[in-house]
């Protein structure tokens, strides 16, 4: 009865979710697209010969995670077909970029890696989905559970896994007060849970997981891979527009969230001897670039937009670069001296502490981290992160990291080792999904 009350919520809402990318798609045809797709619908070829191992990662944070597992599973078996499958237009168009090498077509074969979105939680475009990509197995990363999804893998026995699996008390209060019997069930249909911590597996459990279905993996974000060329990158940003100037990155910005780093950083400015340091301001989704210029032109603060041809003039006489593209966020992280993590300073959970923390970066975050309470924890624990509260701790612990960049640098390199030393997750998460027979065995060249 909870799954059919469910499902109707479901129905009555895709509807208005459907005109709305419609709408969007007459300036933005890849909207059309991404409709045509979550309605379980698409020209996608998969021939390789075999059923592709499928793997969901539902934004741009999942779809950098899972970048280490994918590179050992194509170098597991490289002639196994992998279908990424995502629920956001920034996480395809981060897809794109990132799995550029994966997704370019050998001779006459498809790609070893596609691109689609997944289909909306409905039975008809979940069953459209499944009979086009009839894959062999499917992965699912951190903390997606869709009741119909996994009920009509269940009933064709397409063995599905989570990955680097999360679950918060937050949210395990929540499937327990409201969905307790829908989360038993699509737990049950797993194959296999790999959690990012004990924590998590033991919450699984508590929910209604079978308890011999769940094992510690870690999480996926440790194993971020850096560009091989990203310090020429960031060289070259240095020289195009950052010059000299101390910098500091908001990255993963929400509305609610950019008036409290714009307080932060009139402060900073205002106390600044000299030339004072730069904000590069990230907000998260494109669709908020305009709105983020507009509150900037009211604020009276200088800024520049990143994508204006004439972006040199940050480093002269700006106080604020709105960074707005995709892509580029982390060639910032390289070139700041501190970062602040978004979605920290609003109820949202925050995101990825991990991204500056791989390059050496002292981290600084609102208190609301609870997406990934273990990461804060060692990042928190080793020192290189520090949390405030509201935009005049924000601009002390900036002070503080620009008055003492040797003790900036030590934090920076405690939170370094903590990445290394929890490196490994995606090795870890493949020996499991084999000793558990997920995989197809690897194919033999011809």
């Amino acid at each position: 009865m909870l799954q059919g009350l469910y499902t109707l919520l479901l129905r009555l809402l895709v509807p208005w979710v459907c005109a709305t990318l419609w709408w969007r798609g007459r300036r933005h045809p890849g909207r059309r697209v991404a409709l045509r797709e979550r309605l379980g619908r698409s020209a996608v070829v998969l021939a390789r010969g075999r059923a592709p191992v499928w793997i969901h990662a539902v934004s741009v944070g999942e779809v950098q995670a899972a970048a280490q597992l994918i590179a050992l599973l194509a170098a597991r078996d490289p002639r196994q077909p992998l279908l990424l499958t995502m629920a956001t237009a920034t996480g395809r168009q981060r897809a794109s970029t990132l799995y550029a090498s994966y997704l370019q077509a050998e001779g006459d074969s498809p790609p070893l890696l596609q691109l689609r979105y997944a289909p909306f939680d409905l039975p008809g475009a979940v069953a459209r989905f499944l009979d086009e990509v009839q894959p062999c197995a499917g992965l699912i990363l951190e903390a997606e559970l869709w009741p119909n999804l996994l009920r009509a893998c269940a009933r064709r026995r397409l063995p599905i896994a989570m990955v680097s699996a999360r679950l918060s008390a937050r949210s395990q209060r929540r499937y327990r007060s409201f969905a307790l019997g829908l989360m038993q069930r699509s737990l049950r249909g797993l194959a296999l849970i790999a959690t990012q911590t004990a924590a998590d597996a033991q919450r699984f459990i508590e929910l209604g997981a079978p308890a011999d279905r769940v094992q510690v993996a870690g999480n996926l974000k440790f194993d971020l891979p850096l560009p091989t060329d990203l310090l020429q990158q960031s060289v070259r940003l240095r020289q195009q527009c950052l010059g000299d100037r101390r910098l500091w990155v908001a990255g993963s910005t929400h509305a609610g969230e950019d008036e409290q780093l714009l307080a932060a950083h009139r402060l900073l400015c205002d106390g600044a001897a000299g030339l004072a340091p730069l904000l590069v301001l990230a907000p998260r989704h494109p669709e908020r670039f305009v709105a983020v210029a507009q509150l900037l032109e009211r604020s009276g603060l200088a800024f520049v937009r990143y994508s204006d041809a004439d972006r040199a003039v940050a480093a002269h006489s700006a106080q604020v670069l709105l960074l707005d593209t995709l892509g580029d966020l982390l060639t910032f992280y390289a070139c700041c001296e501190v970062a602040f993590v978004g979605g920290s300073l609003v109820p949202l959970g925050g995101h990825n502490l991990l991204e500056p923390a791989a390059l050496g970066k002292p981290v600084l975050s609102g208190p609301a981290y609870f997406s990934a309470p273990e990461a804060a924890r060692l990042l928190l624990e080793c020192g290189a992160l520090q949390v405030v509260a509201d935009a005049t701790a924000l601009a002390d612990a900036l002070q503080q990291c620009f008055a003492d960049p040797q003790a900036a640098s030590r934090r920076g390199a405690a939170g370094l080792a903590v990445i290394e030393a929890n490196r490994g997750t995606a090795a870890r998460t493949v020996a499991l999904l084999q000793a558990q027979g997920l995989l197809p065995a690897p194919q033999q060249p011809v």
